[in-house]
């Protein structure tokens, strides 16, 4: 009971800290300087007073939906003697490999620079200063020739470190559940099976109203949809974060989404300073619960030497090939391009860093790899075999959908219903139980194939899919 007491007030403590430095803290002053002038505030009772006013006009709801946000990235609390790296990444293996791919990213990076005489940093002149700010507003309309650019690297590249992932503390033979365990990914971490996913997704359920399915045995569509449009301009009129989000596990109304989206991610709805996502500094704040660490490159002559040394790219994120499919449905929903940068950084910096760093976190690429390839072992015992046995691991197809979040592979209604899903339960584990639906849909054209190229190819088109009724099917009509 202690020890919980003493883990809320350092959560508390902590978030108290980081909405300190935001822009909400300052209106929130600002608004208290303000009411201390209105006649109805009180000095006897000045406390409840401002209590009661921050309530009348909207800022307390506006506080709860920052402190929901925050919680709901926030790491869990750990001892307070515990060292920083632990927030990023309880395990040293994991660390230690997600160290190594970074080196060998860099690498990459370097050698292209060497090979193309171009600078990783350096400072604009004078004259190009003046062009760039010119041209401001034409940005993304006038690029360079960038013909001879390679991406860094490619998600398959990603999957063969996966791949050769080990446990040093672990021989092979050690844990029954991985002596039986025939995939690629060779890590012990705990995943979830398809009754604790039942439960988790309990809101998928056979009996609950969905948007997305075209039939219900309980309520004819029309009447739910109706309602459900209903429930979601409620919830959307009272500005609640928490609400949103339970909403939104039904799926959202096509109208109601971009609103609900930004309520969820508690986005502002002021504009903000585009830059891009390369130079925004602002994003290196995920790198305190994120595996990975920010690449620093120093000024030449100056290796080694920390006072001179510069995060690269100034965000510190090193893209790799396809991670513009993190943005692009997003244009869907969004035209202002403020509010468009400003859901694509909380997503990126909420969920889709997870999809590229090495990590034991359970919406981490690691375990939702280890997730499907244990309900494909398990629930589908016989097509997992026979692909392994002919050289298609269905790791290797599937490895691309679950990087790019199924970004470019659904259609894009399909998709943003799964991403409302993501939101809903903020959680990235749906992807691998997607995965899996999507092999077992596909079963009996698969026991017949004879090589991966051919397993591929029954694959190779995933846009006529619906996500919701494979899903549901997958999860709640699988024998257990």
């Amino acid at each position: 009971m202690l020890q919980e007491e003493s883990d809320l007030s350092l959560v508390i403590a902590q978030i108290v800290q980081k909405l300190k430095g935001s822009n909400l803290y300052a209106q929130l002053e600002r608004q208290a300087w303000a009411c201390l002038q209105r006649p109805e505030i009180k000095l006897e009772s000045l406390k409840e007073d401002i209590k009661e006013f921050f309530k009348i006009s909207g800022w307390e709801k506006k506080l709860q939906n920052a402190v929901y946000s925050e919680l709901s990235v926030f790491p869990l609390p750990s001892h307070p003697a515990a060292p920083p790296e632990h927030l990023k990444e309880p395990l040293v293996y994991m660390r230690k490999a997600q160290g190594s791919w970074e080196k060998r990213i860099l690498k990459s990076l370097n050698s292209m620079c060497t090979e193309l005489s171009i600078p990783l940093a350096r400072k604009r002149p004078v004259g190009e200063q003046k062009e760039l700010l010119n041209k401001w507003n034409e940005m993304g309309t006038d690029e360079p020739d960038l013909s001879l650019f390679r991406p860094v690297y490619a998600p398959k590249d990603f999957l063969e470190v996966l791949i050769n992932l080990r446990n040093p503390n672990y021989e092979n033979g050690d844990s029954l559940s991985f002596r039986t365990h025939l995939g690629l990914i060779q890590v012990p971490l705990k995943v979830k099976d398809i009754p604790e996913l039942k439960e988790f997704f309990v809101e998928l359920g056979l009996t609950t109203g969905q948007l997305g399915i075209d039939d219900s045995t309980q309520v004819p569509p029309e009447l739910f949809e109706n309602e459900h449009v209903r429930i979601g301009q409620k919830v959307l009129a009272e500005q609640d974060g928490a609400a949103a989000q339970q909403y939104i596990r039904q799926g959202s109304p096509t109208a109601l989404r971009a609103d609900l989206w930004a309520l969820i991610l508690n986005i502002s709805s002021q504009p903000e300073v585009l830059l891009c996502f390369s130079r925004d500094t602002s994003v290196l704040g995920h790198f305190v619960y994120n595996s990975a660490s920010p690449p620093k490159s120093y000024i030449r002559g100056k290796l080694g030497l920390e006072e001179y040394a510069v995060f690269y790219p100034p965000n510190g994120v090193i893209p790799f090939h396809g991670f513009s499919m993190y943005v692009a449905p997003l244009c869907f929903l969004y035209h202002e391009p403020s509010k468009l940068y400003q859901i694509f950084r909380e997503m990126y910096v909420r969920f889709f860093f997870r999809l590229h760093s090495i990590s034991s976190h359970p919406s981490g690429i690691v375990s939702l790899c280890l997730l499907f390839e244990t309900l494909l072992q398990t629930y589908l015992p016989q097509l997992f075999y026979h692909l392994r046995e002919i050289g298609a691991q269905p790791l290797r197809i599937s490895f691309k959908w679950m990087v790019r979040a199924f970004s470019g592979y659904l259609a894009t209604d399909q998709l943003l219903l799964l991403w409302d899903r993501i939101l809903g339960y903020n959680s990235l584990e749906i992807l691998a139980v997607l995965a899996a639906a999507v092999f077992a849909f596909r079963a009996v054209n698969l026991m017949e194939v004879t090589s991966l190229a051919a397993a591929e190819a029954v694959l190779a088109d995933l846009s006529t899919l619906k996500v919701m009724p494979l899903l549901q099917i997958f999860l709640f009509a699988t024998v257990t």
